[in-house]
Parts: structure tokens; sequence; C-alpha cells
């Protein structure tokens, strides 16, 4: 299969999706640059290849009456090569412990690998999660307890704090992902765009780490994470993770942009930023100099 029969395969089963699944709810593209790129590549012969994997959401319902209320959500990324390599799928659920999590996705790439490889494979693999996803909850943890939010096991709760530095943010679709997946996995904290760009995200530690596997995913000349803050939360109610937080949402913070393109902050002003927020030590492990 060429190149351009692989990206016709993807723009194919996405349309396949978008018409099954019409609601945000159920499918959603969290990149659409990444489509735009692949639809121009198949379109016009001489075309570079697309820098960036198509990436979206299936949301799956169980149909187990005692979780009628809980989704499992199929985070979906395609490799250019796809389908001649196999999607990238991660399925995550509240009511999955993480060893629960990492067996059901281990379980759901062998299924893969086993039946699918080389076609098209997206639908069956959505079929597979919800025939197979309720094998994998723990009957012990009620579905009341999670949807309710009031507490989760405290073996699986960890609050974490991600401090990620990019050479330059500069790309609208990109600082729209950043405010978008934030939302959508309840991540507070703030980005800074520019050059430097700096990003903090802090939430659920699972939730955090879907947000830098999705992020690192995207072209950059450089992008890393400077620090890294796990605070293990005894109990896990609510409230405690909600006392943890330095930052009320995530919001784009732009400090006196200056500079030929106006793409330089006043790291001054930045510092003080921290230093309210009482972050002040991050500012020397990003740029090596006390801050004032």
């Amino acid at each position: 299969m060429t190149n351009r029969e692989e990206a016709e395969t993807q723009i194919s089963e996405l349309d396949l999706l978008s018409s099954m699944f019409p609601y945000e709810e159920e499918f959603t593209v969290t990149d659409q640059l990444a489509v735009a790129e692949l639809k121009h590549f198949v379109e016009n012969e001489a075309a570079e290849v697309p820098s960036s994997k198509i990436q979206f959401i299936l949301n799956v319902k169980l149909e187990d009456p005692n979780a009628s209320m809980v989704k499992f959500s199929m985070v979906c990324a395609l490799p250019f090569k796809y389908p001649s390599v196999l999607p990238e799928i991660t399925v995550r659920s509240p009511l999955l412990s993480r060893s629960q999590q990492v067996q059901l996705n281990s379980d759901l790439k062998t299924y893969l690998m086993q039946n699918c490889s080389g076609e098209p494979c997206l639908l069956s693999a959505r079929e597979w999660v919800k025939d197979q996803a309720a094998a994998y909850i723990d009957r012990e943890l009620s579905p009341s307890s999670v949807t309710t939010s009031n507490a989760v096991r405290s073996e699986d709760v960890v609050f974490t704090r991600l401090w990620i530095y990019s050479h330059h943010i500069y790309n609208k679709q990109k600082r729209k992902n950043i405010i978008e997946w934030s939302k959508e996995l309840s991540l507070s904290g703030f980005c800074m765009p520019g050059k430097p760009g700096v990003v903090c995200v802090e939430g659920l530690q699972s939730n955090c780490e879907e947000f830098w596997s999705r992020i690192r995913r995207l072209t950059w000349k450089r992008i890393l994470i400077r620090h890294r803050e796990d605070i293990s939360l005894q109990g896990g109610c609510l409230a405690e993770i909600q006392k943890q937080r330095k930052f009320s949402t995530l919001e784009e913070k732009c400090f006196d942009a200056h500079g030929a393109r106006g793409n330089h902050m006043d790291l001054g002003q930045l510092y003080q930023f921290l230093e309210e927020k009482g972050c002040a030590d991050i500012f020397q492990m990003y740029f090596g100099v006390e801050g004032h």
C-alpha cells in the first residue's frame, strides 16, 4: 500500500466514524489541522508528507446495567503508515485502576495484532472494548462512588504537576489544543506562548500523563518536561485534590509581549506571577537564574 493509499484509507475511515457517531460526546477529532494536512497530501501529488498524526477520541458506553453511567474513552492516534501499522489506542475509564487499565490496553493490542494487522480496525477495536471492557472493572468499586466523584481508591490517587518547556509556542492550533485538552482532562495551570514557551498542567496523574502524551506527539523544535511534582493523596477525596491545585483553570498568559515578532514575554512578570502562585522556585529550573 502506497503512502497516498494509506492516507486515503485513513480519511475514509474518519468519514465513516463521523457518519456513525455524529455527536461530539461519541466521537471527537482533537487535531483538525492534522486532518487538513492529510487531505491536502491526498489531493496534491507534490504535497509533503504530513508532520502530525490524526488524533481523536471515541467514547464507548458499557451495556452493563451496573455501569450504565460510566464511559470508556478510546484515545486514538493514527501513525502515517496506518493501516499498514497498528493504530495507537489507549483506553481509559475512572472505573479502572492503573493495573486494570494496563491489562486492558495490553489485551486490546494483542487482539489487534492477531486480527487486524494491515487492515482498517478502528470499528473492530471499538467493538472489542464495548464487549470486553466490563470484565476489567473492579466490582468492589461501586459506580456511584465514581460518578459522584466523592471518593476514589487511595492507592490509585496521585496528584501531578508538570512543568513543560518548549523552544517556542507560536502555532494557534497548538495553543488551542493546550486549552481544549486541559479542559477535557480536568487540568488546571497556564500556558505562556512565545519564545520560550512554558506550559504547566496539574491534576490527576493519569490525566497529566495523557496530556503529555498528546502534546509530545505534535511537531516541536524542542519540548521536554523540565520538572515534575507527584503528590500521593491519602483518602483521595475530591476536596483534597482541589486543595493541591495552585491554579483554578488553565489559561493562556501573556506578559507584555515584545520583540520583532511580538513573541518574547517579560520574564520579570512571569516570575511575579509564579511567586504569587507559590511557584517562584520553578523560575530558576527553567532559566538557570534567580528571578526578581
